[in-house]
């Protein structure tokens, strides 16, 4: 299962069928469940923990020591990655900076090629980054959310679950569940509803989804006061709920919205759109 060009230190734990494509690099922190598939001129090391059935495409690299000038060698941190997890080629995903906080990507996640994940970065299941996506340092991502292609996050930032980023996109403030965003600087062009569709999302729940973005994003005021109308006329369902308590928690504050039209009642938004 392992090429005979492939280097695998002394202290590395691979599980018996776990395959290893030619000149790959294996460190001897690193442990590889069953099932999983390295490709060629693969790097692991550092400390890296790689679940079972992923695949690792040629040439990506993984743990390798963040870009960060606080970073001291020896601190033991790393990357884990969950069971059925893609990584494409030429992907980079770097070792944490803070004892005790690995840089993690979850399960059944799809990281395309020549994505980079950052340092003290957290992605939830499900996710998708598309081609040459670039999260820098202590980023959260929520479950499935998608990451268009060559886009780039502000650290620090957080991306609510269900969330959609277009491609090519500047993100410097924190994107809220549900929401599509586009454009340099992003702002929120609609509600994913195509994703919610696809998670298994009543139809009556993205209704009123998208009640709360025209009152948050088309009632003309900022989020943080949008937001309370929000909670008083949507709330009580578990997804505004969410939504509410992302934005009002926001350390970054959310993205804003393009259009600055005029207020109306979410029951009458939720009778235009039904």
């Amino acid at each position: 299962m392992i090429h005979p060009t492939a280097v695998v230190e002394r202290g590395a734990e691979l599980a018996p069928d776990v395959r290893v494509g030619p000149y790959s690099v294996i460190g001897p922190e690193v442990r590889v469940d069953a099932g999983t598939e390295i490709g060629a001129h693969v790097v692991l090391e550092g400390r890296v923990r790689v679940g079972a059935r992923c695949r690792v495409g040629h040439g990506a690299i993984i743990g390798g020591v963040p870009q960060d000038l606080k970073f001291r060698e020896g601190t033991p941190v790393g990357v884990t990655l969950g069971d059925d997890t893609v990584i494409r080629e030429y992907v980079t995903i770097h070792r944490a900076t803070h004892e005790g906080h690995d840089t993690t990507v979850g399960r059944h996640c799809l990281i395309m090629g020549s994505s980079h994940v950052a340092h003290d970065c957290v992605l939830g299941d499900h996710i998708i980054l598309i081609n040459y996506a670039g999260l820098t340092g202590h980023i959260t991502v929520e479950d499935r959310v998608t990451v268009g292609g060559l886009t780039g996050v502000h650290p620090f930032s957080k991306i609510g679950t269900y969330a959609y980023i277009g491609g090519c996109s500047k993100v410097t403030q924190d994107v809220p569940p549900f929401m599509m965003v586009d454009g340099a600087p992003a702002v929120a062009r609609a509600v994913n509803l195509v994703g919610m569709r696809r998670g298994g999302i009543d139809a009556a729940s993205r209704l009123k989804m998208k009640a709360a973005f025209r009152l948050l994003y088309r009632a003309g005021i900022a989020p943080g006061s949008a937001i309370k109308d929000v909670r008083r006329e949507l709330g009580g369902h578990p997804l505004v709920d969410r939504l509410v308590e992302f934005v009002e928690s926001s350390k970054r504050g959310v993205v804003s919205g393009p259009d600055r039209g005029g207020r109306r009642p979410a029951a009458a938004l939720e009778e235009e759109m039904s």
